[in-house]
Parts: structure tokens; C-alpha cells; sequence
């Protein structure tokens, strides 16, 4: 089934967000970002518009949960097939994996996207490292 924006607004229990102009160079179409809590642990709501994914990335230092909460998308990791995400699936993605994650290309996807926070050597957070998707 594809979803609409109005079935995403329906199905998710968080609000659409902003446009995410600050990762927009990150991403294959456009999202939204909802942060819903940022002390330790990182929680943010995002809305994939029909076909939009991010590049290809890895987390450094720490996993990241996906919890699918409405629509319909994908997850891959790095060499193995993509998965068909749906609301109520969750994704652990442990550290070091190489993946993505996006929208079905005629449906809206939203998840709650959950990092723990934690600090390199000399102090600094962690940074994702993205990599051109294809």
C-alpha cells in the first residue's frame, strides 16, 4: 500500500517537523525532522517524501534503532537486499554498518530514529560518515 502526507499525519504519533534543510545534502529527496529529545539520547521523528532515502552511511561509536511509525519504506545494509519497513517494524543497526533508509518510491515513510550519544577520544560527538548512495 502507498500512503499519502495525510495518511502519514493520521498514522504517526509525532507532528510532520520542518524540512530538513540542515542534512538536505545527505538525503535523495526531501525530509522532515522532528527532534523530540536531544540530552543523552538522540530521538527524532522524520518524514521521508515518496522515493527519498539518505546516502549510504555509517554511525561511528553507536547504533541506532529505527521504529517504523507510519507508511511504508526501506532499510539495507551494505551487501545484503533491501527490507520492506512497515509501521510497528523496528531496525537495530549496530555500529560500524553500512546502510540506508528511506521512503517506498510512491509512498510517505515516517520513523523514530533513537542514537545514543557518545564522545570520541578527544571529547567531540560522533559523526555519521555519508557516502554518495550510488
Amino acid at each position: 500500500m502507498n500512503y499519502t502526507l495525510e495518511d502519514i499525519k493520521k498514522q504517526s504519533p509525532y507532528p510532520i517537523g520542518e524540512l530538513n534543510t540542515a542534512y538536505a545534502k545527505y538525503f535523495v529527496g526531501n525530509s522532515y525532522l522532528y527532534p523530540i529529545n536531544d540530552q543523552e539520547v538522540n530521538i527524532s521523528n522524520v518524514t521521508f517524501e515518496p522515493g527519498c532515502r539518505n546516502n549510504w552511511h555509517i554511525h561511528h561509536g553507536a547504533g541506532q534503532i529505527l521504529l517504523c511509525t507510519a507508511g511504508r519504506g526501506y532499510y539495507q545494509e551494505w551487501g545484503k537486499p533491501a527490507q520492506e519497513l512497515n509501521v510497528g517494524d523496528t531496525v537495530y543497526i549496530a555500529p560500524e554498518i553500512k546502510h540506508w533508509h528511506g521512503a517506498a518510491p510512491e509512498s510517505y515513510f515516517g520513523i523514530s530514529k533513537i542514537e545514543i550519544k557518545q564522545n570520541d577520544q578527544e571529547g567531540k560527538p560522533d559523526r555519521c560518515l555519508f557516502q554518495e548512495l550510488f
